[in-house]
């Protein structure tokens, strides 16, 4: 081809043309009865694959058959829709390995050395694997483990954000109070009464 004299009757395409795939010209076109549709149905008719996303062929959606849970517009929900939290954790062991004794770890120097992706998402410092240095590490969150450690080799630890408190659940405040109402004495309610008790007690016993 390249001896040849380029012109109007040697131009050829780069790659060779292939003729699209006609269906519908019945048993001789080479593409069977039903053109690869299969036997009658949906998905044999014209515009059968232009469904929407989660149809199931008219019967109930698997979205309307489960009982609605938390949704993502719940900021109960979390860390589910659009207030979810995200947290990068960040292993002692790689501390130990990326840092050197006496060094200041913040989010930045975490970066610096490749181990979080960006300092806008929080950090976690967990206690996966052993420190031996004394290291000042400031941290939005820390481990239980990890801040142990920390302060077991000498330095020191410092969190960012408060760490959670432990308390009653939503769901656990639903329940006693379902059962205030219901006339059940919980563990709180029976203190109360007693301390009413004893205060209405008291007064009597000075009376007398």
């Amino acid at each position: 081809m390249a001896d040849r004299k380029l012109s109007l009757s040697t131009l050829a395409p780069a790659q060779k043309r292939q003729d699209r795939k006609r269906v519908g010209r019945g048993l001789g076109s080479g593409k069977g009865r039903y053109s690869g549709r299969g036997l009658k149905g949906q998905k044999s008719r014209a515009g059968s694959h232009k469904m929407r996303v989660g149809f199931e062929g008219g019967q109930m959606p698997i979205a309307m058959r489960l009982p609605k849970q938390r949704g993502s517009t719940s900021k109960d929900a979390m860390p589910i829709g659009p207030f979810r939290t995200f947290t990068q954790g960040v292993n002692l062991r790689d501390l130990e390995a990326r840092f050197d004794a006496g060094a200041e770890v913040t989010p930045e120097a975490l970066k610096e050395k490749g181990l979080i992706r960006n300092t806008r998402t929080d950090v976690k410092i967990l206690g996966h694997g052993d420190l031996t240095k004394k290291l000042t590490v400031t941290a939005h969150r820390f481990s239980a483990t990890a801040r142990e450690k920390i302060e077991a080799a000498g330095g020191t630890v410092t969190a960012l954000r408060e760490e959670r408190t432990e308390g009653p659940t939503r769901k656990r405040r639903k329940i006693a109070a379902k059962k205030r109402a219901a006339g059940i004495a919980t563990p709180v309610a029976e203190d109360a009464d007693e301390g009413s008790e004893a205060e209405v007690e008291e007064p009597d016993q000075e009376t007398t």
